[in-house]
């Protein structure tokens, strides 16, 4: 398919699978995971060509996505989390941000990480008040990944209806309290909550703002490529049942994994369509991980193998990213 997909099959399968198990029970990525990454120039993989970036095409985008998540969730995943940024710097208003950040942010010089999901919720669970000389934040973050691993971290707050969106160092202060998360899977991603208690946000930081309306249309193109997440699972259960001999199966689950993927590519043109797709796709990886342990058989429970961790990261993609229509269509699949 391109240059890119053949990069990102020999880091999957030569360096990230071999090492998925031991990252995993470490629950830290090791730098070189995305030092690699960046020698080979991913960091800039969704940015268009006017920008500096490689330009490509939305289809090669996700299968070099689903490839780097079936080599390891947990780095791809949070590295994942950059890319929005690095859109966002090409369109700011902001020259100088754009002057600042972009070109290290393209060769994954400075790294960053997001923090949206204070904002998306009819009522904020993360506020910005307008004050002389930017905003004060207070609230909470959730979920934030990449902490210790990010350069800077693009935190969306609200102010009445409007979403400001600006960049805060990473690093834990009097306004802003940060606790680590202990997850079941996925750990090395390095999830953290933040509190924001009255934190100061320049406006010489802020990248952009837009309304709360305007927010769930902007983030179509990011539901598609969360989607990513378990497609890229289920491809590496069908590899290794396949190595198992159990190809009848293996086929059964492709063909799933084809009319999911078929589904998430109509879901752009219509988010009605886009959340259960999201929903099957988080649903068949969690089949498909089930089918992988049971043909296993006993030693799909011990750490070292990777049926556990495959079948414990399956259920990291039901929440990931998760809106309340992808859960109440993932709960009509699970219990019809």
């Amino acid at each position: 398919m391109g240059v890119f997909l053949d990069r990102a099959r020999r880091i999957a399968d030569e360096v990230f699978f071999p090492a998925a198990n031991a990252v995993d029970a470490r629950g830290v990525v090791p730098g070189s995971h995305f030092d690699l990454l960046a020698e080979e120039g991913f960091y800039a993989l969704a940015a268009p060509a006017e920008i500096g970036g490689p330009g490509l095409e939305l289809p090669e985008i996700v299968a070099v996505l689903e490839t780097l998540v079936g080599g390891c969730l947990s780095t791809t995943f949070t590295w994942m989390q950059h890319h929005g940024v690095v859109l966002a710097l090409s369109s700011t208003p902001s020259a100088d941000l754009r002057e600042q950040h972009l070109a290290a942010a393209l060769k994954g010089e400075t790294r960053f990480g997001v923090a949206f999901a204070g904002a998306i919720p009819p009522v904020p669970r993360l506020r910005a008040e307008r004050v002389d000389g930017g905003f004060r934040l207070h609230g909470e973050a959730p979920f934030v990944s990449g902490w210790g691993n990010i350069d800077f971290l693009q935190v969306s707050a609200r102010d009445g209806d409007q979403v400001i969106n600006g960049l805060v160092e990473p690093a834990a202060g009097r306004t802003l309290r940060v606790e680590g998360l202990d997850l079941v899977a996925a750990q090395a991603t390095s999830t953290v909550r933040l509190e924001f208690d009255g934190y100061e946000l320049p406006a010489d930081q802020v990248v952009g703002e837009t309304t709360h309306a305007e927010m769930p249309a902007g983030q179509v193109v990011g539901s598609r490529l969360n989607g990513c997440l378990a497609c890229g699972l289920t491809g590496r259960i069908i590899r290794l049942l396949e190595e198992l001999g159990d190809t009848g199966r293996a086929a059964k689950l492709r063909a799933e994994l084809d009319e999911v993927r078929r589904r998430l590519d109509a879901g752009l043109a219509d988010a009605d369509l886009l959340y259960p797709a999201r929903a099957a796709a988080s649903e068949l990886a969690h089949r498909a991980a089930g089918v992988l342990v049971a043909a296993t058989g006993s030693a799909s429970v011990l750490r070292a193998n990777h049926p556990q961790r495959l079948a414990r990261e399956a259920v990291f993609t039901l929440i990931a990213a998760g809106r309340p229509q992808t859960k109440a269509a993932l709960l009509d699949l699970l219990v019809p």
